[in-house]
Parts: C-alpha cells; sequence; structure tokens
C-alpha cells in the first residue's frame, strides 16, 4: 500500500524571493529550532550548466525519523539518510526538488516533490508551491497487518512537518523583502 498527499500552497512573494528563501530554510538557528527534524543538510554536489543556465544540486539531508516510536524501536534507528536534488531553471522561473529516503529503505519508501513555479494569476508577485509525497512501508512481519497505520501516521508528520516548512519559508520571505527594501525587522 502506498500512501499519499498532495498540496498546494501559494507565497504571496515572487518567485527570485521563494526560491532564495528555500536556499536559506536550514542555515538559520532560529528554523533550526522550527525544524528541529531536520539534524543536518550537506552541499554533495551543485552544477551550473553555462549553454542554459540551469543549476542542479544534490544535497545530503540527516533527519529524525518520522512515524510512531515504536516503528524506530524495531528498525533499530532513529535517524534517516536523505538524498535531495534540486532542479533551477532561473530563465524559466521554475524550481524543482526531489528528496527520498536512501537509508531504511527495507523499511520504508518516502519521495517528497516540490515544485516552485510563477502563479499563474500574478506570475511577478506570487509563487505557487506544489508538493506530492508519497510514503510506502514495505511488509515485513512484525508490522506487516499494520503497516496501512504506520503510512498514515508517517503522512501526518510529513504534512505536520509541510506547515513548518511553510512558516519557516515565509518568515524568510518577509526578511528577504525588508533587505530588499531597506527596512529592518
Amino acid at each position: 500500500m502506498v500512501t499519499g498527499y498532495k498540496q498546494e500552497y501559494v507565497y504571496k512573494h515572487p518567485w527570485e524571493r521563494v526560491t532564495s528563501a528555500s536556499w536559506r530554510k536550514f542555515a538559520d538557528d532560529e528554523n533550526k529550532r522550527i525544524l528541529s527534524h531536520i539534524l543536518e543538510v550537506d552541499m554533495l554536489n551543485h552544477n551550473l550548466d553555462p549553454s542554459n543556465g540551469i543549476l542542479r544540486t544534490t544535497r545530503a539531508i540527516t533527519v529524525h525519523c518520522p512515524g510512531p516510536w515504536f516503528v524506530r524501536k524495531i528498525v533499530g534507528q532513529d535517524m534517516c539518510q536523505c538524498v535531495e536534488s534540486t532542479l533551477v531553471d532561473a530563465q524559466n522561473r521554475s524550481m524543482q526538488l526531489i528528496s527520498r529516503n536512501i537509508s531504511l529503505q527495507k523499511f520504508i519508501e518516502v519521495q517528497e516533490m516540490t515544485r516552485y513555479d510563477p502563479h499563474p494569476d500574478n506570475p511577478a508577485g506570487w509563487t505557487l508551491c506544489r508538493q506530492e509525497t508519497s510514503i510506502r512501508i514495505k511488509p515485513f512481519s512484525a508490522l506487516a497487518s499494520m503497516a496501512e497505520k504506520v503510512e498514515k501516521r508517517c503522512a501526518e508528520r510529513f504534512l505536520q512537518n509541510s506547515g513548518k516548512s511553510k512558516e519557516v519559508m515565509e518568515r524568510i520571505c518577509k526578511y528577504l523583502e525588508a533587505e530588499a527594501t531597506g527596512l529592518s525587522l
């Protein structure tokens, strides 16, 4: 069974500001407090293609394992390693992030795709964020009958963390807006 969800969010900020905020969301101490499930972020690779201006990056992200405590007890870990691949096409004003876990794959597979594009109703001033997440618990004897419940619990946790991420992004966007206009927050 696969549990998934899709959501959209409109940032009432230009695409350039929102994508700048995306790069900064893991760096600030206040953000680290809000996004406490993120334990570490490391840049593994970045490449700017000079022919088309497309930026490709890969980051390693260590997170506190989502889901119920008893699942972490069964798998014997409370941390999970993830890889985030990002593609930024500044010329077409598009940013796409795909994150997936690389540890605990024999128990769970998670993939999250986030996309930032100018909002069709106000392309100069707003940004549309589309997020799609899929979670699949792989059946194993101790939890085979509970896989669907565990997937739903994990999805609830991902939705909670997504809300925290939106809060951080909005805060950074307001900071960047104030910085651009010479105001102090």
